[in-house]
Parts: structure tokens; sequence; C-alpha cells
């Protein structure tokens, strides 16, 4: 099961976040290939889980309020054309003699992109 959240908004609309496995690995990705975090700007819940699921993303469900979306990652989607962004979960781990700074978010197309290829 996928970790996950939400975040109502004052104007009665809502951030969804939720931890996925990533759909395919392809050579150039950054990060493990274990999850990414997703996030959906949508009128309600119901609503932001049907937008994934028509992009192929079946299986997508939110149960519980475990991981909701912090307020970087709000302010990240409210701020993007689609609404609907990804990137690879943060690495806590320190890495000795690296310092790239955090990944920047994506567009889904570009997860979907990767996936079909």
């Amino acid at each position: 099961m996928a970790a996950g959240g939400f975040c109502k908004l004052p104007n009665g609309r809502v951030v969804v976040a939720l931890n996925l496995p990533r759909p395919a690995v392809r050579e150039g990705l950054p990060g493990p290939a274990a999850d990414v975090r997703v996030l959906v700007h949508a009128q309600n819940r119901a609503r932001a889980l049907t937008r994934l699921r028509n992009l192929g993303l079946r299986a997508v469900y939110l149960r519980g309020n475990a991981a909701p979306p912090t307020p970087d990652e709000i302010t990240a989607v409210l701020h993007h054309p689609d609404g609907l962004i990804w990137r690879t979960p943060p690495d806590n781990g320190v890495a000795v003699g690296v310092t790239a700074g955090p990944e920047l978010w994506r567009p889904i197309r570009a997860l979907l992109r990767n996936a079909a290829a």
C-alpha cells in the first residue's frame, strides 16, 4: 500500500500527495528505483485519484493521512500549470563529497513517458 495524505486548502480544493512505486525504470532517472512522490491538485480527493487513474496509474488508493503534503510541496503543485507533478523522495542519508541540491519537481508527462519507453 502506498503512503500518502492530503491537505484541504482554504478555497475548498485539496492537494493529495502519494508515494507510489515507479512505473518503470529507465537509465538517466536520478535516485533509487523504489518510489516517486506524486502531488495532485484537484477539487476533491476523489477527483485527484481519478486524475491519476485516467493517466494509467490504476491501482491508486488513499487510505488515511499518514504522509500529507508539506507546505513546500503544496506551493510547488499550486504553481504548476497542470497541478500534477512528481519527483523521487528526498534521500535523508548523507552523501560524502556530493553537494547536489534537492531534485526538482517534474510534470507527470515525464514519468509516464519514461514508463512507456
